[in-house]
């Protein structure tokens, strides 16, 4: 019990700020990157020079200035992968936390809330995630005829299992010595499962929220961070990660969604769309469905 207790507290509280972020009109949302693309726009029209040269680079270079900044998205996560990765080395910082928090987990298991995370953990699963994008894209292109969307939701997944499975074998660290309540392969830095969880919930709560109020999608970003904490909360209570892997992984998984989503055009879901909007000095439109409340 006290361990489900500690995955659902995470959780919780993980999505409680995402929730909170998503709400609010001012704060840069998780899910949608369409505010931060028009602050930017914003942002560059009272700086005429830079605006300058940011239409010129929308001009010259494949992709245009929002894949300036989603590179710039990455870079920073790379930073942040970086550090921890520099605290795993030098055992300090988070890492400090990193046996502690895995010999917890195996020490209070018991075969319940084994049970409850195994099950949870396949929510990060390639092989589930696979299916329930499928779902979701068949339904979307069927209803909105937009195939854009099927296209977002391949780069999404093909794109976070490639990148996750190249720093495993650039970094390949062993895993937790203690005992693996689940079955597990390769190495651990950083965990496939939060980094797979991460980038595909985001972007289901994306895809499906897109026509949604505010409050809506508010909603499906707490819950695509639920399911995302508790992928990783479990990883690592099952032994088979250590902390730093799973925050290592969640950072992977959310950075190459939202560069996924920037270049889709967020809400829009047409790709190079935020470039030619950009470039032409405005904001991106809302996209055109169902008679909700766009806002």
């Amino acid at each position: 019990m006290p361990v489900t207790f500690a995955v659902l507290l995470v959780a919780l509280l993980g999505a409680a700020v995402v929730w909170a972020l998503s709400r609010s009109p001012n704060a840069p949302d998780p899910v949608d990157p369409d505010r931060q693309e028009r602050w930017l726009v914003t942002w560059l029209r009272r700086h005429p020079t830079l605006g300058s040269s940011a239409r010129m680079i929308d001009e010259r270079v494949a992709g245009g200035l929002m894949l300036v900044v989603a590179l710039a998205i990455v870079f920073m996560s790379a930073v942040v992968v970086g550090l921890l990765f520099d605290m795993v080395d030098r055992d300090t910082g988070l890492a400090r936390w990193d046996t502690a928090v895995a010999e917890w987990g195996s020490e209070n298991a018991t075969s319940w809330s084994t049970t409850v995370l195994d099950r949870l953990t396949d929510l990060g699963g390639s092989g589930y995630l696979v299916v329930i994008c499928a779902g979701v894209a068949i339904y979307d292109y069927l209803r909105y005829h937009n195939h854009n969307v099927i296209v977002f939701l391949i780069v999404v997944l093909v794109g976070v299992v490639t990148i996750n499975n190249g720093l495993k074998l650039i970094v390949d660290r062993e895993r937790p010595d203690v005992t693996h309540l689940v079955g597990s392969s390769g190495s651990s830095f950083p965990s496939g499962h939060s980094a797979a969880a991460a980038a595909a919930w985001f972007a289901l709560a994306l895809v499906i929220g897109r026509y949604w109020s505010r409050r809506g999608r508010a909603t499906l970003a707490a819950v695509a961070a639920v399911i995302t904490l508790a992928v990783a909360a479990s990883r690592a209570l099952l032994g088979v990660h250590w902390l730093t892997d799973v925050l290592a992984g969640m950072i992977v998984g959310w950075s190459w969604f939202l560069l996924a989503a920037l270049v889709f055009g967020g809400r829009i879901l047409r790709l190079g769309e935020p470039a030619e909007r950009a470039a032409a000095g405005v904001g991106t439109p809302m996209p055109r469905g169902p008679s909700r409340s766009r806002r």
